[in-house]
């Protein structure tokens, strides 16, 4: 049988457990609590809450608990309404917006993680270094080889309809971080994220680089590792579908050569 060994500093250990308030609706959020200047091993540390004095989403009560109980908690936020992407988090064992997801869509404690498999910089902020840097190989933005017109690039109704269901996407990571290929090949498949924004450039109308673009993705991992498992649509909180603008690629890669 094979045997594995955890890194150090990668067990995780039972973490503090904070007074019980008084209230009608109590609940317990369990967080994720990792300071990599402390050289502790990870934790989980117990908060209470009274739902009835909190507002209705996870975002809610993370701040309810920074600014109430413990402000040594560290997340991300910013816009609060799904738009920024900021606070995209493990939540009850979903990848999802913490902004968007309410505490009433749980039963028993909450309990919240950074996004899986991603570097973490400390407590629920993962590292998105990489993540980035994908996003930024596939060109996202608009190549042209013609002389710029006077005025704007025009597109008709019908073509700009095509890039519904892609120019969404806020680039939270909760998608790639679901990708179980992702998981194993992060360092050179691009993941749901980056290639669904590939495509959302391939076929706009007004970009003149779609021949380049392809090259770019005609390599082994950066495309093929996707198998179609499903878990980015699954875990996409705009609702797109990254497993379908990957087959779509791939039907425009088989398209050329024939």
């Amino acid at each position: 049988m094979v045997e594995f060994t955890l890194p150090k500093n990668s067990r995780m250990k039972a973490g503090k457990i904070w007074p019980k308030p008084d209230g009608k609706d109590v609940r317990a959020v369990k967080i994720y609590r990792f300071d990599p200047d402390s050289g502790e091993n990870p934790r989980i540390d117990t908060y209470y809450i009274d739902v009835a004095e909190c507002g209705p989403m996870v975002l809610d009560a993370l701040i309810k608990i920074k600014t109430e109980i413990d402000p040594t908690l560290s997340f991300r936020r910013s816009c609060r309404e799904g738009i920024c992407g900021s606070c995209a988090m493990n939540i009850d064992g979903i990848n999802t917006l913490a902004c968007l997801y309410g505490i009433d869509e749980m039963k028993g404690d909450i309990k919240i993680y950074p996004l899986p498999h991603m570097p973490v910089v400390k407590d629920l902020i993962p590292d998105l270094t990489h993540f980035y840097a994908q996003h930024a190989s596939i060109m996202p933005w608009l190549e042209t080889k013609t002389n710029r017109p006077a005025k704007e690039w025009k597109q008709s109704i019908t073509d700009r309809k095509k890039l519904d269901g892609l120019y969404e996407c806020v680039m939270c990571a909760c998608c790639s971080t679901s990708c179980p290929s992702y998981w194993w090949n992060g360092d050179r498949y691009l993941g749901p994220a980056a290639l669904l924004h590939a495509y959302r450039w391939i076929i706009d109308s007004r970009d003149e680089a779609t021949g380049e673009r392809l090259d770019n993705l005609e390599d082994p991992f950066k495309l093929y590792r996707c198998h179609t498992i499903m878990n980015c649509t699954r875990s996409c909180p705009k609702g797109l579908n990254p497993a379908k603008a990957i087959a779509e690629v791939k039907k425009l890669m088989i398209a050329r050569k024939v």
